[in-house]
């Protein structure tokens, strides 16, 4: 209990990063530790001056008995990057998160994972491609990750769920408070499946809007791939589509929303050099044979995915 205070405690010190909170971590036995710490203090130890607007232990302390009091009411789990059970796919990122906090089961590092994004207000083509590409990635046995929005990311969530695949609901709330509220139905069918509603808020945590495009490096980080269905100009998908390349994740466009009035900023990736996509089909046969032609085999426990990639590649020759 006394580990678990700490941690949660560290992570609620909101202006270091993960790096600078692993550094204050080392140098702290408990919670009491930080209680007595001063910003100057703290300053001394991560080597660099902070401006922080605020510096309230107590308030944090008085914060983690709610967390840990969350933790047991709803099932969360939480894993800091300290530990061995961190996804490993989020240990790459630019600016991986201290602490992480989810429901269900943490997404299998073993198992491909893909990103699947766009507007919230997406036309019927566009809601429908993203529900069949959710669906065919699960039928080959690949997790969709994507925010659990209305439009896109619920279209694909749930073609994944419908493929009794282990969809991935990356939320900028706590795991304890699903947004938008018409979509906890879905979380539900998501974790009972086997899914994963993760944070990196703690429980109680509100949707504020800055942690959203903070969310999408997250989205982007898990998956090896990112596909933007349909995204008008400025959409928070385009936020995604620029973690991934920062990340260097590959990136698609859905082919068939290239023409849509909701797809202005799907193009403008298209002609930077993005490609468009009709099937999951498609974006597996890059993954297996890519991974066939570096090891001159393909890779086990591929069955599914080598399946879909061989139809595709005989289908191409036809």
């Amino acid at each position: 209990m006394r580990e678990t205070e700490l941690f949660l405690a560290v992570a609620r010190v909101t202006f270091l990063s993960a790096r600078e909170k692993g550094i204050l971590l080392k140098n702290l036995d408990n919670i009491k530790g930080l209680r007595l710490l001063s910003i100057e203090d703290i300053c001394a130890i991560v080597g660099r001056r902070i401006r922080a607007r605020s510096w309230d232990p107590d308030d944090i302390e008085r914060s983690v008995d709610r967390d840990i009091a969350a933790l047991s009411r709803y099932g969360i789990g939480w894993t800091s990057i300290e530990n061995a059970d961190y996804p490993p796919a989020l240990r790459e990122i630019y600016d991986p998160p201290f602490v992480v906090f989810w429901r269900g089961d943490l997404p299998d590092p073993e198992q491909g994972a893909v990103a699947i994004v766009g507007t919230r207000m997406p036309t019927g083509t566009g809601a429908e491609l993203a529900y069949r590409l959710g669906r065919e990635f699960g039928e080959a046995g690949i997790a969709v990750v994507s925010g659990l929005a209305r439009g896109i990311d619920a279209a694909a969530h749930r073609g994944n769920v419908d493929a009794l695949a282990r969809s991935v609901a990356v939320i900028a709330s706590g795991p304890d408070r699903v947004y938008p509220r018409c979509n906890a139905r879905l979380a539900e069918r998501l974790l009972d499946g086997g899914g994963c509603v993760l944070s990196e808020y703690p429980p109680g945590a509100e949707p504020l809007a800055w942690r959203f495009p903070a969310r999408n490096r997250l989205i982007a980080g898990l998956a090896r791939s990112v596909v933007v269905v349909e995204a008008p100009e400025r959409s928070g998908a385009l936020i995604t589509a620029s973690f991934a390349l920062d990340e260097g994740r590959d990136l698609y466009v859905g082919a068939d929303c290239l023409g849509s009035t909701r797809a202005a900023g799907t193009r403008s990736l298209a002609e930077s050099g993005a490609r468009a996509v009709k099937s999951a089909r498609e974006v597996v046969a890059d993954w297996y044979c890519a991974e066939r032609r570096v090891a001159g085999r393909w890779p086990k426990g591929a069955r599914r995915g080598r399946q879909l990639a061989l139809d595709f590649e005989n289908e191409m020759n036809a």
